[in-house]
């Protein structure tokens, strides 16, 4: 019984090591090139996210320390401060209006952030460019508004995204399930003469208009919340027996701050392994109570990212991270 008992443990031992030497990052190539920081929205106003529901108005739950901050999401001058900031590539949010143009912003109604009403596809650029994108803004629940008459005519189009930083990728988001808004996008990346593909620019959101995005430029990194989810727990299991999920290949891997340790072989073999098979790798925010962060906010975070990660990283707070990243 005991003789059995020693060989049970025995093989269990050999399997253990098996595992661990097969998914061992030590003898893994080192990765080439470095982290390219993303900065979320570009830079903007933090809020508190606990308990926030998908449409909950964010705005109003403003951090206090923000009130003197006249730069808004999705702006030109919100891009050119967080490429100012060290920023790889900047997230923006593209919509698309009545009269067939594509702004950037990030809410399906201008009535959270903005002195309007109505949904930002009802409404006309012209309509949408004489709102104020700081009217909602408060940091003490609605108390007081600091932020009105500092955003007017700050939603710009996507030409003039394009126009103003041009030299550094987008990560686009459609905020939609409609394939039609990345024909539009396509579009005018193309009238604006921008190689999508040659620029390193991204595109996620929802399934149907990331898909028609992989079929407009092949190659091109392009990928669905519901698409990174499968690939990040595909191999969260898979990737300990040594074996690539097909949900993987030309993919993203997202990884949470927090839970670097899950992933087998981290990090210079799963670098290896996503590279092998075109796989991206995204690390966002620390993973609390089932829930993920959207990106980094504060710089003390860089320390728990391997010095030789060479994939994305995404930054909520660029302001304070950006410059962590350069100490």
């Amino acid at each position: 019984m005991m003789s059995k008992l020693l060989w049970g443990l025995g093989g269990l031992w050999m399997l253990f090591l098996i595992i661990f030497l097969l998914n061992s990052s030590i003898w893994a190539p080192d990765p080439e090139g470095r982290l390219k920081m993303i900065a979320h929205r570009g830079v903007h106003h933090l809020y508190d996210p606990a308990g926030v529901g998908r449409d909950d108005c964010t705005a109003i739950r403003m951090l206090p320390g923000q009130e003197d901050l006249e730069i808004f999401e999705n702006s030109i001058r919100s891009i050119t401060a967080a490429i100012g900031m060290e920023a790889d590539m900047i997230e923006v949010d593209v919509a698309p209006t009545r009269d067939g143009k594509m702004v950037l912003f990030h809410d399906w109604t201008v009535d959270c952030r903005t002195d309007g009403k109505g949904n930002v596809r009802d409404l006309t650029l012209a309509e949408l460019q004489s709102l104020d994108v700081g009217y909602g803004y408060s940091s003490d629940s609605g108390q007081t508004f600091p932020l009105r008459g500092k955003g007017v005519g700050e939603i710009p189009t996507v030409e003039e995204a394009l126009a103003s930083g041009g030299f550094k990728p987008f990560l686009f988001n459609f905020k939609s399930n409609d394939p039609d808004e990345a024909d539009q996008l396509h579009a005018i990346l193309k009238s604006a003469g921008r190689n999508a593909l040659k620029e390193g620019d991204g595109f996620y959101g929802a399934e149907a208009p990331v898909k028609r995005m992989k079929e407009l430029i092949p190659g091109t990194w392009a990928w669905s919340n519901a698409g990174a989810k499968t690939c990040t727990t595909d191999y969260a299991w898979m990737g300990w027996l040594g074996i690539m999920p097909d949900s993987c290949k030309d993919g993203t891997l997202v990884v949470p701050l927090n839970y670097q340790w899950a992933f087998a072989g981290w990090p210079n073999r799963t670098i290896a392994r996503m590279e092998a098979v075109g796989a991206r790798i995204l690390i966002i925010g620390p993973m609390t109570g089932g829930e993920a962060s959207r990106g980094l906010t504060h710089g003390d975070q860089l320390r728990d990212i391997p010095a030789n990660f060479n994939g994305y990283v995404m930054v909520e707070d660029i302001r304070k991270v950006g410059p962590a990243l350069v100490r």
